[in-house]
């Protein structure tokens, strides 16, 4: 019980040094090479591939769709 109290102390702690994004910041996280999905091509044949693994379209960040058979 210690050990969880003092973990979630030092979680609690960590967050609180979370700073926010500066204005004069977002301009560079803003460019298209800092993005995630970058290139579009790969992009849409990801989405392809998912739309015929799982026999939905859309919605990639969230488990579900298909026949359910993970």
């Amino acid at each position: 019980m210690r050990f969880f109290i003092l973990l979630l102390s030092f979680f609690l702690a960590s967050c609180s040094l979370i700073t926010p994004v500066k204005p004069w910041e977002r301009d560079v996280l803003a460019r298209e090479n800092m993005q995630l999905n970058a290139d579009e091509l790969v992009l849409l044949m990801d989405e392809q591939i998912y739309y015929s693994k799982e026999a939905s379209h859309g919605g990639r960040g969230v488990g579900g769709g298909g026949c359910g058979c993970n």
